[in-house]
């Protein structure tokens, strides 16, 4: 029924409308599964041109027929239907939804295709397909769902963010992320202050579908943003005739699954008293606190959904819905509260020749975010200490002091009191919305004109509050107060035309038009360090981004077997100097539907299409403004000039480079859609090649060349290549019970092919200006630059003992190596989902092979002398055991022994459910449990695998959630 009605509404706005039908043949089109009417119904007198479509009622009316007309039914999602007319005066028919897969609908940029007639890599993930159990933002919904997609969160924190990419690093340095297109509006990639992910302002339980486009002959009609890739997030509409209402409602608790690896109060007493001097073993305390176990606790969290959808007036679609989600973090203190609201409104006029789409959301989030500085400092803090201590004189908490009397300037803050003596909080608010306008010409009904207009207005208030109790090595500390205003709005503008025309065997379609967007930004904050001087100081950042674009498409289907599309968009972005602010985005594709042969006659095939494209994609991405002109930048603070008694702002000058120009990706992809014993067996395979010029990277120039010693500059070129394979089967399927498995796999290389320079990266703690990552031609991007480490007979390491690599007879950066990076090799998708009369059980996994982290945790806090260091006593990491090593130094931190194999299996999800149908008329009820997290396995010896760019440290752990949900529908 989804199906059905998604298909409808989308059809609706795609078909052609007879304009001068006369009465002669009537009936209605009905669902026969449900006896619902099917609305867009396509009637054609087959041969001719002479058809019409059904009313939102199925209703049709059909003239000028001859006895013997073949009339041809025909709707996206139903098998197509022909009858032979004889002359009646009305006809009625009954339409079964189709089982073929590639039948389906898919949305692509500024339309939607059937996915049988799609020509590039695409994937839509829709309502009964996305991931279960406690889901707070959209990302979650397509985790492990598709192909070359790797979703990964930030950490465990309530409402955070994932990090999507699609086919590997597109970058050097820009955004890596995929263009988010809600509703046909494209949505900025940055956050307002107080912001917890870009996608939090949308209730995941809005959403009807997401489709992916991956390569470049299927993103080109987005031109610059499409870069790495698009995600289409198509909302939940209004449909039927009477009204439906939803409620689900849920109720989760969040456990910590472990802890980082330190040595417990026993242990640390027996280090100490065989390492230590009588000094050390002095200040040993008698307590045994698990600092991490004081910081992180178990959290609860709650969801609740009310929608209804209808047709106000017959002619109104509507769909209405609101939200509110209450979520605790496992580190206390941390809290993510949001109340959504959304509505649809879907009104057709003058016999469906104009269309209109009213789409609005509202979003408000409270947040209030947990002192991560917390996370390190429970990690470091000495384990035979107490919480609390009278003598103290920071609220009682117990701190290292020094000859002063305030806290050592070196030694960690106790943890308890960074989570409960600062106040972080902000409010969020978010409206979106956007009006779309099709007219289908009275007097040329094969082209419709769209007007699409967009508005996307954020507001965020936050205030940072650090008690006057607060440890702190200064002598005048009284605390500290900052609040900031962050204002964003995006404005679009679309204006296009599509024709579409069938004549016999031959179909054409054709796209062109023009958009706008313009991004701004504005940033207002305020610090007062309530010192002795009493000066406040204010600080205004405002920024302004525009794209300007015109684009085309156009399709060509002969027969269903021949299929040619061909796209160019024209990009002129604000971020780069009027010389070299156009960029010009071909792509073209074809695809043959080898089923549809004369010579091609198989009971087992279904479908077979083969598919070749190219295209080329800019990118500025997450690339500064206007960096071709001379910007100023305000001091802070702690900048300003003090001049006799007063305090005043400065003003310095940024780099600026007047050639920055596009990066430039040109994307090869070949691939095959597949499906085998009526739908049963489904999927596809794709291969690509993908060519970054001119990449852009932030680079150190010369002393007095410039206003900055480094700017951003286009100077290397990156290839990535992969090979993706899905594949979707349902081994059983019977009148109660149906079993269907759904695993994909992609392997990606990513290689940086031209560098002139090598770009350190990867900041690590434990040293000054210590970095473990490099870009270098021939290698991966943040491939690990390290020195091989000697390992005795015993297979530990040997303190200060590297390999040679050069043998010049010494240990210095000639001899360190690229070894390993972040990026898995090989990422794996396996899902599975069970129903049983009123049972549904889903069980989803995931696995990454290949990818590699740097434990800077281990590496920053496992050397002896650090127990004893600065006249305070600090925890060591228990790697101590394994390695032994005594000091920190940088050729310790740079050790290969700390870049460990972090490929894992996960077992994310496990949800059961159970139906009572027919609870009262037209009502069901469902009931469920899910775990979420349920199972890592894993070599890696830090807290967890997954860590987004590979450094480990101060990790947010994930925990597992358990939950127990309801969903009403009546």
């Amino acid at each position: 029924m989804e199906k059905f009605f998604k298909s409808s509404l989308i059809l609706l706005l795609m078909l052609p409308m007879s304009f001068f039908a006369q009465q002669s043949l009537s009936g209605t089109v009905t669902e026969s599964a449900t006896g619902l009417p099917v609305p867009g119904v396509n009637i054609i007198v087959k041969g001719t041109s002479n058809g019409t479509i059904t009313d939102f009622d199925g209703n049709y009316t059909l003239t000028k027929l001859e006895n013997e007309n073949v009339l041809v039914f025909s709707f996206l999602g139903f098998n197509t239907k022909e009858v032979i007319y004889s002359g009646q005066a009305t006809l009625d028919i009954l339409f079964e939804e189709s089982q073929n897969a590639l039948e389906e609908i898919v949305v692509i940029g500024y339309g939607s295709v059937r996915k049988k007639d799609a020509t590039g890599a695409v994937n839509q993930v829709s309502t009964e397909e996305f991931n279960k159990g406690q889901i707070s933002t959209a990302g979650e919904l397509i985790t492990g769902k598709i192909a070359g997609v790797n979703v990964t969160s930030g950490g465990g924190a309530p409402g955070e963010g994932q990090n999507i990419v699609i086919r590997g690093q597109g970058s050097l340095s820009l955004n890596s992320s995929p263009l988010i297109v809600v509703d046909g509006v494209p949505i900025s990639d940055l956050n307002v202050g107080g912001s917890r992910n870009a996608l939090d302002f949308i209730n995941p339980n809005d959403i009807e579908t997401m489709t992916v486009l991956k390569d470049a002959s299927s993103t080109a009609i987005y031109g610059a943003r499409a870069a790495n890739g698009v995600i289409l997030i198509t909302t939940k509409r209004g449909t039927g005739q009477e009204f439906s209402f939803n409620y689900s409602g849920s109720t989760s608790i969040f456990r910590p699954t472990d802890y980082v690896d330190v040595l417990d109060s026993e242990q640390f007493k027996t280090l100490i008293n065989e390492v230590g001097t009588p000094e050390a073993i002095e200040k040993l305390g008698t307590s045994s606190t698990n600092w991490q176990k004081e910081i992180y606790k178990e959290a609860i969290g709650y969801n609740h959904d009310l929608s209804t959808m209808g047709n106000i007036g017959g002619f109104m679609p509507t769909r209405a819905s609101i939200g509110y989600t209450d979520q605790d973090g496992i580190l206390q203190g941390d809290n993510f509260s949001r109340t959504t609201a959304s509505v649809s409104l879907r009104p057709t006029f003058l016999d469906g020749h104009i269309k209109v789409e009213v789409n609005g959301r509202g979003m408000y989030t409270e947040n209030t975010f947990a002192n991560r500085d917390a996370i390190g400092s429970s990690v470091d803090f000495d384990p035979t200490q107490s919480i609390f201590d009278a003598n103290s004189p920071y609220g009682g908490y117990f701190t290292w002091l020094n000859n002063e009397g305030v806290q050592n300037n070196l030694a960690p803050t106790n943890p308890v009191a960074l989570i409960n003596l600062k106040d972080d909080t902000a409010e969020v608010r978010r409206l979106i919305g956007n009006a779309k306008v099709d007219y289908k010409l009275h007097f040329f009904p094969d082209l419709t004109a769209t007007v699409n207009i967009g508005y996307d207005k954020s507001n965020s208030h936050g205030r940072n509050i650090v008690s006057d109790q607060m440890p702190s090595s200064s002598l005048d500390w009284n605390g500290s107060y900052s609040n900031y205003v962050n204002n964003a709005t995006n404005q679009l503008f679309d204006a296009y035309a599509t024709y579409s025309k069938d004549i016999n065997q031959h179909s054409i379609s054709a796209v062109a038009g023009y958009s706008y967007q313009k991004f701004e930004n504005d940033e207002y904050s305020f610090d007062s360090e309530a010192q002795e001087d009493g000066n406040d100081f204010e600080f205004i950042n405002k920024w302004r981004s525009t794209l300007l674009s015109y684009f085309g498409r156009a399709n060509y289907n002969f027969d269903d077997r021949y299929l040619v599309t061909a796209t160019l968009r024209a990009d002129a972005s604000s971020k780069l100097n009027p010389n070299d602010r156009w960029g010009y985005f071909p792509s073209f594709a074809v695809a043959w539907n080898v089923f549809n042969e004369d010579f091609f006659n198989s009971n087992t095939i279904d479908q077979l299409k083969l598919r070749v494209g190219y295209g080329e994609i800019g990118n500025v991405n997450g690339l500064g403004d206007y960096n071709f002109l001379t910007r100023y930048t305000g001091s802070r603070s702690n900048a300003n000039y003090q001049f006799g008694s007063g305090y005043f702002q400065t003003y310095r000058p940024e780099g600026i480079n007047e050639d920055l120009r596009w990066e430039i990706g040109k994307t090869l992809n070949v691939g095959i859609d597949y499906s085998l014993f009526n739908s049963r067996v489904s999927g596809s395979v794709n291969a690509y090649l993908k060519k970054t010029e001119d990449l852009i990277s932030f680079v150190t120039i010369d002393p007095f060349t410039n206003f900055s010693n480094g700017i951003d500059k286009n100077i290397g070129d990156m290839e990535n290549k992969g090979i993706e394979f899905e594949i979707n089967v349902v081994p059983v399927q019977s009148d109660n019970l149906k079993w269907s498995i759904g695993y994909n796999i992609s392997y990606n290389k990513n290689e940086i092919t031209n560098l002139p320079v090598q770009v350190e990266k990867g900041g690590i703690n434990g040293g000054t200006g210590n970095n473990v990552q490099l870009h270098k031609e021939g290698y991966s991007p943040l491939s690990y630059w390290v020195y091989k480490q000697v390992y005795n007979e015993a297979g530990r390491p040997v303190e200060g003992a590297y390999v040679d690599r050069n043998g010049d007879n010494q240990i210095n950066e000639l001899d360190k190596y690229l070894y390993k990076d972040p990026y898995a090799d090989i990422i794996m998708g396996l899902n599975t989902n069970v129903n049983f009369k009123g049972w549904d059980l889903a069980i989803v996994s995931r696995a990454n092979l290949g990818n590699y982290a740097y434990n800077n945790m281990a590496s920053s806090k496992a050397h002896e002398d650090r127990a004893t260091a600065n006249s305070i006593l600090t925890n060591l990491h228990t790697d101590y055991f394994n390695a032994g090593f005594q000091t920190i130094t940088e050729t310790n931190l740079q050790s290969d022994y700390y870049v460990q194999d972090a490929s894992f299996f996960k077992l994310d999800n496990i949800t059961l459910g159970h139906t009572f149908a027919n609870i009262s008329e037209d009502s069901n009820l469902r009931v469920y449990g899910s775990v979420q997290n349920v199972l890592t396995i894993t070599d890696y010896e830090g807290l967890d695998p997954e860590i987004g760019g590979g450094i480990d440290n101060s990790f947010y752990p994930r925990p597992r959630t358990f939950t127990v949900g309801v969903n009403l529908n009546f």
